[in-house]
């Protein structure tokens, strides 16, 4: 017996961030979109616990226990007395290290799917309380839809989305780690008075009504200037995908890839074509939000 659960990626259509805390975070006002790019991660016995990856950068995914769909098994081993013997294959569609969640995807995945095949009968808020416990996007990963995030991210709550929005992906050639890019929004912002984080409702407003124009122009990234202190070259794919006819182009998370809105799903395809010819990325791909989170396949 084995259980399959598809995860979809997200988008920050805005990530407020905040001063960096006492224990090293930063508060968040985080509103995730989740979009139809997908990892699906499969649960099978095994007499102990791996993982093996398949799919695009798949070299650059841990197949050891800082995998967070490893640490999602034994979190939940843990709590229900076993011991987390389960082989757990990723197939991999989110980009890796790409400001799209990938990594928590796959550990919200992991999650569902070995609560499936062990039959724990975990209740959703233990599942979400376990998804807090590995990372700020994973709890996102299992709710899916769009959700304001606040806290560090974790703390979720549910909103409203009024139609459908759809979206260009360009990946970058190297990724970009978290860490550090909120190192350098720190020293970016050293001298700064920054803001406690809030939601824009303008923002809110528009994923509402699903107006994809009024959505372009209030979505907002503060990590978006440390990304590119780190990484120059995104000025340029932001720069292509705008010139292309995109309504809104940001960096998506702490980056590097480059989220682009799009008036509809042939203006998306068009926008694709040009920036996969514009060399300033290594390839392109189109989604559409709001996807479901977490669901067993």
């Amino acid at each position: 017996m084995s259980v399959t659960v598809r995860v979809p990626a997200k988008v920050n259509v805005q990530l407020a961030v905040g001063a960096a805390r006492p224990d090293g975070f930063h508060d968040l006002a985080n509103v995730f979109l989740a979009v139809s790019l997908y990892d699906e991660i499969t649960a099978t016995p095994a007499d102990g616990l791996r993982i093996t990856c398949e799919g695009p950068d798949a070299a650059q995914v841990p197949l050891d226990r800082t995998n967070l769909a490893a640490r999602a098994a034994e979190a939940l081993a843990v709590r229900h007395g076993r011991t987390p013997d389960v082989h757990l294959h990723i197939a991999k569609d989110i980009p890796v290290a790409g400001g799209m969640a990938g990594g928590s995807a796959d550990g919200a995945g992991a999650l569902l799917a070995c609560d499936a095949l062990w039959g724990t009968g975990a209740s959703r808020a233990e599942l979400l309380e376990i998804c807090a416990e590995l990372g700020s996007d994973v709890p996102f990963s299992l709710v899916g839809g769009a959700a304001l995030g606040t806290g560090r991210g974790e703390r979720l709550t549910e909103l409203e989305v009024g139609g459908e929005f759809h979206w260009v992906f360009a990946l970058a050639a190297r990724g970009l780690s978290t860490p550090a890019v909120y190192r350098e929004f720190d020293r970016l912002g050293e001298d700064l008075d920054i803001p406690a984080p809030a939601a824009d409702q303008a923002v809110l407003d528009a994923l509402a009504k699903g107006d994809a124009a009024a959505l372009a122009l209030a979505v907002a990234n503060d990590l978006q200037p440390a990304a590119l202190s780190l990484f120059p070259e995104l000025a340029d794919t932001l720069a292509a995908g705008r010139a292309a006819g995109a309504l809104a182009a940001l960096v998506s998370g702490s980056g590097p890839t480059t989220a682009f809105l799009a008036s509809d799903a042939r203006t998306a395809s068009d926008i694709a074509g040009v920036l996969r010819a514009s060399g300033t990325c290594r390839d392109v791909r189109t989604a559409a939000g709001p996807a479901a989170g977490a669901t067993v396949v």
